[in-house]
Order: structure tokens, then C-alpha cells, then sequence
């Protein structure tokens, strides 16, 4: 799709007639898609556009991954199992030697692999069970514009205003603290909290664990830095709290890295991963546990679709991007490459206080004004591209390409993006709204 084409066409009146109001990309992105492949999709009028959005993150290697694809075809054709509760499979035993082999054992990470419901919030969930459990405390400590999901015990740890008002209830049980730089670089943050944990007059109670995503995906792309998770990780150690993190959406490459974690140098208490752990889009979501506090008995944390063998069989297919060590020196390569396109576009929008934001290939532009993200992504997808927006005002424009995006195609992308910044720079918000 170019500059000149028509604007997509309205989407099918069904949509608006059957389904619920609480969608929500649709909204952004009205057209109705019929195809993709990679880092492209194209919708019912053969309109091409470049995903930067990724499903969120849970297509990371992309659409329909050739060797993916390939193995799901494979099983589904020799009848195996697409549902199994937590019943043992070929699919599951193949995903875990995999996973173990090629993820834990080089890492030198030893954890249990707990399968939960097929979303993120069901790991946190998980993870806040077992912290309770293990430390015999209730709270948890969580993080200014943290995102960890939105069932109930996993929205009171997530921390914008709008997607804690759905509750309807009172969220409770966490105890907020302000993440890195919340107060500005002057302020560490994990002083403040040491002191409000080791004061016995300061009316924080000793939690059973803290929660933290090294990358707020969903809270306007902050970054932690290495030597804050250290001192974060150390603090917690030394007061018998768990330290779980969130690589919901930063993990799986995410960040250049399989774990986000890794250049930290930390090891956590429990990890929870979701969205590209499956490699293909389909529901998957883990807890991993240190076998010490493998706790919970057999039931008390469960789900029907816990033994999606489908995800299994794309996971362990997606895992052999891990076993190819170039892999992560090309992740950094094109990481490094996207850092610098959206250096100099940042450079070139002085006007619109544009800042760059993230980390690795969960990358953004963060501007003054907060509705300028918003217009970006829109006039982007006139041209043919997904990119969404983060933060509790929506102020940072978030890109997630496919990590197997190719160089000449992420530049590609940032030239359509350089577009829709020129097109809302030259106008006014109140003219782009009219």
C-alpha cells in the first residue's frame, strides 16, 4: 500500500451488529484482513501493510513461520492431539526437551515449567499463588505504569487508572512503587522502597514478592536499567521476597535476548511468559518456578486449555531459531539498526518533542503532546503500516516488528512511519480531528 491509495475500505457492518463494544485494535485498524506472511498482512481488497504491531507480541518470528507452519500442518495430519488437558503428549514432551535444551540448560537456569490458562494473566496469577504460598505473606509489590494483565488478582498489580476502573471492585493486596526514574534520575527508587520496607513506621508490610517487566510493554516503553534490576534483585533476596518477572511481552527475544533479564545478569525466583512463547499466535502461557517453591498442589492452579498441544508443537518448532547461534547476533544487529532510524526521525520532529523509548525491538517514540501518538498511529495505517500506542495516556507510539524482519525491510517500515510524522506535524491537533 502506498501513499495514493484510497483509504481501506469500512469494515462489514456484522462487526458493529454481533460484537461486544470492548474491541478494541479493530477500532485503529478498520480494515478486514485475509492473508499474511512474515511481517506483511493484506486485507479483502489486496491492500499490502507492514505489521509492526505483532499480534502484541505473540508473533514474534511472525506470520505463519514457514518451519512452524510446516510441523502444525504435520501433526494436525497425523491426528495428533490438539487438546489434552495436562494429560502427558509427544507434542508436550518434545516442547519441554526442547525447551530445556535449548532456552534453560545454556542459560544454566533451572526452573519447573508450570502450564497454565493460554494468556498472560494467567501466569502472573500463577505466580502470585505460588508467592503466597511459598512466603505464607499476601502482598505483592508492584510498579508504576506496570501492565501484568486484567483478571482480578493480576489488574490490582497493573497500574493504569482505566483499566483498573473495569474492575468494579476494590483491587487490593499490592502495595505500588515507583519504578526507575519515576521520580527523575536524581531519585533511586530502590532506596526508596528498601526504606519503606526495612521502617517499621512507614506502614508497608513485608510482601511475599515483588513483580516487575523489565520493559513496560504497555506503560509508555520504560526501560530498566541493569544495574537498577541488580540492586532490585539483591533487595529482595536479602528480605526473603520473591522477585518474579513479567516477560510477558519483553521476553522471547523481545529484547534481543530470550529473557529480557539476561544482560541484568539476574536470576529470578519465578519468570511468567505468554504471548510468542507459542512462536505461531496461539494461546500458550507459562509459569517458571524455581523447583524449590513448586508448592501448589496438583489442581490448585488450573485451566482447561492449559494443554494446548497445537502451541506445543509450534513452540518447539520456533524454539530452533534459539538453537542457531547467529540468531541473537542478527536480533542485536537489527535492534541496533532500529535504534538508529528512530534517532534521526526523532531528530528531524523537534516540534513535536519526539524522544525515542525501549529497548531492543519493542522499541517507540514518546511525544509532548499526548494525542500525537494516536494521529501517528492512524496516518500510519493510511499508508500501510500497524503500529499502536502505549502508556496510560497513550503518549509513546510503540513498534514491535517480527524479530526476523529483515534490515531493508525495517527500513522500509520506519520510511512509511517518517511519512505519517510529517503529514501530523504539518497539521494541528485540532485540524487532524476536524
Amino acid at each position: 500500500m502506498t501513499v495514493t491509495d484510497p483509504a481501506p475500505a469500512a469494515a462489514p457492518a456484522v462487526f458493529d451488529e454481533l460484537e461486544s463494544a470492548v474491541r478494541t485494535y479493530c477500532r485503529r485498524f478498520p480494515a478486514v484482513f485475509t492473508r499474511a506472511s512474515g511481517h506483511l498482512m493484506w486485507d479483502e481488497q489486496g491492500r499490502e501493510y507492514v505489521d509492526f504491531l505483532s499480534g502484541a507480541g505473540a508473533l514474534n518470528y511472525g506470520h505463519n513461520p514457514a518451519g512452524a507452519k510446516a510441523a502444525l500442518v504435520e501433526y494436525l495430519l497425523a491426528d495428533g492431539p490438539a487438546h489434552g488437558l495436562d494429560l502427558h503428549t509427544s507434542a508436550k514432551a518434545r516442547f519441554l526437551e526442547r525447551f530445556r535444551e535449548v532456552v534453560l540448560a545454556p542459560r544454566g537456569l533451572d526452573y519447573r515449567v508450570q502450564f497454565t490458562g493460554p494468556t498472560g494473566t494467567n501466569a502472573v496469577e500463577a505466580a502470585f499463588k505460588t508467592a503466597r504460598r511459598v512466603t505464607g505473606r499476601t502482598d505483592i509489590v508492584a510498579f508504576t505504569g506496570g501492565f501484568h494483565g486484567l483478571s482480578l488478582g493480576a489488574l490490582a498489580a497493573s497500574a493504569t487508572a482505566f483499566k483498573r476502573g473495569a474492575a468494579g471492585v476494590p483491587l487490593g493486596h499490592v502495595t505500588r512503587m515507583p519504578y526507575e526514574g519515576y521520580f527523575g534520575p536524581d531519585t533511586d527508587t530502590v532506596d526508596h522502597l528498601t526504606r519503606l520496607l526495612d521502617d517499621p513506621g512507614s506502614g508497608v508490610d513485608k510482601p511475599a514478592a515483588v513483580i516487575v517487566e523489565t520493559v513496560q510493554g504497555e506503560g509508555g516503553l520504560a526501560v530498566a536499567s541493569p544495574g537498577w534490576l541488580r540492586r532490585l534483585a539483591e533487595a529482595v533476596r536479602a528480605r526473603d521476597i520473591l522477585l518474579i518477572v513479567d516477560d510477558i511481552q519483553a521476553g522471547c527475544g523481545r529484547t534481543g535476548t530470550f529473557f529480557s533479564f539476561e544482560d541484568a545478569g539476574i536470576v529470578p525466583d519465578l519468570v511468567c511468559l505468554s504471548k510468542s512463547v507459542s512462536g505461531y499466535g496461539m494461546p500458550m502461557a507459562l509459569t517458571l518456578i524455581r523447583p524449590d517453591l513448586d508448592r501448589l498442589g496438583p489442581g490448585e492452579h488450573s485451566g482447561t486449555f492449559r494443554g494446548n498441544n497445537l502451541a506445543f508443537v509450534t513452540a518447539a518448532a520456533c524454539l530452533e531459531h534459539w538453537a542457531d547461534p547467529e540468531f541473537t547476533a542478527r536480533l542485536r544487529a537489527h535492534a541496533t539498526v532500529l535504534d538508529g532510524l528512530l534517532t534521526e526521525l526523532a531528530a528531524r520532529h523537534p516540534e513535536l518533542g519526539c524522544a525515542p523509548r525501549g529497548r531492543g525491538l519493542i522499541r517507540g517514540l514518546a511525544f509532548t503532546d499526548d494525542t500525537t501518538a494516536d494521529r501517528v498511529s492512524r496516518a500510519a495505517f493510511e499508508r500501510g503500516l500497524l503500529v499502536e500506542t502505549s502508556g496510560a495516556r497513550g503518549q509513546v507510539l510503540k513498534l514491535m516488528p517480527p524479530l526476523v524482519t529483515g534490515e531493508e525491510d525495517l527500513r522500509h517500515g520506519v520510511r512509511i512511519l517518517a511519512g505519517a510524522l510529517e503529514s501530523v506535524s504539518a497539521q494541528s491537533p485540532q485540524e487532524e480531528r476536524q
